[in-house]
């Protein structure tokens, strides 16, 4: 770990702690660019009544509005805790470069943030699953349509 990589650290375990104190939950990330432009992140899941608000997404909807990309190539970021499945599909989208955390997902559930039977959602059957997620098939194929005006839309941005 270089120099650099322990400050960004060091910020995002700072992040969670003082977001603690102003009513969020101890989750704290920074997403870093090649250049070194850092942009934070903090939980703020019960603050907003927003499940999706971890602190992690916080950060790279930061970096992407303040970039103008959605493709945060050469970034990396750095969390106080490891990324549960909702934070690392949200890097894999922004093409996040590589995630450097501290605590890890045991840390995480001894005080009582348990994600476990999220990272085990997808190793389970479907048919065992908490939650069935299932197609439904219109008689028209109308599913498809939407699939197709992006395909015709000449001026597309691709991701």
């Amino acid at each position: 770990m270089s120099i650099g990589e322990e400050q960004f650290l060091a910020r995002a375990i700072d992040l969670a702690i003082r977001n603690v104190h102003d009513g969020g939950g101890p989750f704290g990330a920074v997403i870093v660019t090649g250049d070194g432009r850092p942009f934070d992140g903090i939980n703020r899941v019960t603050a907003n009544n927003d499940p999706t608000a971890h602190a992690e997404v916080m950060a790279i909807r930061n970096a992407c509005s303040s970039l103008g990309t959605f493709d945060l190539s050469g970034c990396v970021l750095y969390t106080s805790c490891e990324p549960c499945p909702l934070c690392l599909s949200a890097a894999l989208w922004a093409r996040v470069d590589g995630i450097v955390y501290a605590a890890d997902r045991h840390d995480a559930a001894r005080a009582g943030f348990d994600d476990a039977r999220f990272h085990d959602f997808f190793t389970q059957p479907v048919e065992e699953r908490s939650m069935q997620v299932r197609q439904l098939v219109l008689p028209d194929s109308s599913g498809a349509n939407p699939f197709r005006a992006w395909a015709e839309l000449a001026n597309r941005i691709e991701y």
